[in-house]
């Protein structure tokens, strides 16, 4: 009898501390969007690479949300670097407002062209490397995943609180890397000062370089948009610095 409620009480035990130290994984069949905050915008951030304390501007990123339709959302990011002002990195996501569902991402550059289509069991599309004048079709089986552009847009909008952690579950393709399902993480998640105002500090990383890069967000409580980025990618520091 005594044996028989040990045992009873070291089960629950084991499935209270499962339940206590496991990540909930978001999908967008889980995931609580607040739509409301959602509109139109477009801003610009400067990038700047930490040399020894300096902070020395290498560049700009231009982020762009637009509703395309009652349903669709057009998440566009345009990189601008400093040295070669010509060259231009642009990434398009499009995703479904109410969950973030991916629908469509297309990335295009000097190096190579990337267009992904999302569907309820895979992914389509191709990979151009235009130094190698080589082109991949794309064809792998994914389901219930965000695209890896978006989970930062998806932070923005999502409930913010303390010491809140989270797994994502994401989809990334890179060719030298890696290929289709991975996660995401919400490592932290609390109330800080930037430049004397009250805002959300949330840190992240993820599989895509096997958490050995982190950033964190820098939100405004009130209008939910990124005013700073601090990126951590394998000792290097480098900053992102939204223009007000």
């Amino acid at each position: 009898m005594v044996k028989n409620i040990m045992k009873t009480f070291l089960l629950l035990l084991l499935i209270s501390s499962a339940n206590l130290f496991s990540q909930k994984l978001l999908t967008p069949a889980n995931v609580k969007i607040d739509a409301k905050l959602i509109k139109d915008e477009i801003s610009e951030a400067t990038w700047y690479a930490d040399n020894a304390g300096t902070k020395i501007e290498i560049g700009s990123i231009t982020t762009e949300l637009k509703k395309l339709n009652k349903t669709d959302l057009l998440i566009r990011t345009t990189v601008k670097m400093k040295q070669a002002p010509d060259a231009k990195w642009t990434d398009s996501t499009i995703v479904k407002t109410a969950n973030f569902e991916p629908v469509y991402h297309s990335s295009f550059n000097m190096m190579r062209d990337v267009v992904l289509r999302s569907g309820k069991t895979k992914v389509t599309g191709y990979y151009f490397d235009k130094k190698a004048q080589k082109k991949d079709n794309i064809e792998i089986p994914a389901a219930d995943y965000f695209d890896s552009s978006s989970y930062p847009v998806i932070i923005r909008f999502s409930p913010l609180k303390e010491n809140y952690t989270a797994d994502l579950s994401i989809f990334d393709y890179n060719p030298d890397a890696k290929k289709g399902l991975l996660k995401a993480y919400i490592t932290e998640m609390k109330k800080t000062d930037l430049n004397g105002k009250k805002v959300w500090a949330v840190k992240t990383t993820d599989d895509i370089q096997d958490k050995t890069t982190t950033v964190t967000y820098y939100i405004d409580p009130e209008t939910r948009k990124i005013l700073k980025q601090d990126m951590e990618l394998g000792g290097r520091k480098m900053t992102l610095e939204t223009i007000q």
